[in-house]
């Protein structure tokens, strides 16, 4: 014999039943040298560093208009706080 149930189930028990089987948000850190949202304890994947330190080439995994972007983007990024200090001592 297999596995009949005897009564009918009502809703509210299987959706009480169900109740934690929902997903449940990622709880996503900044990242320190980029930051763009990243896992905690996990390498950055924009910029590829963890702790501080570069653990992934992330340019030689992307092709050229990619790695043409992220390198403009870069040097933007480098300007900027030239740009705050510049300001700063202007004040």
């Amino acid at each position: 014999m297999g596995g009949v149930p005897k009564k009918r189930h009502t809703k509210g028990s299987r959706n009480q039943r169900r109740s934690h089987l929902f997903i449940e948000k990622q709880n996503l850190k900044t990242c320190e040298k980029c930051g763009k949202p990243a896992m905690p304890h996990l390498v950055c994947p924009a910029c590829g560093f963890y702790r501080g330190k570069e653990v992934v080439d992330v340019m030689a995994k992307t092709n050229r208009k990619q790695k043409l972007a992220k390198a403009q983007e870069a040097k933007r990024e480098a300007k900027q706080p030239k740009e705050a200090a510049v300001k700063e001592a202007v004040k």
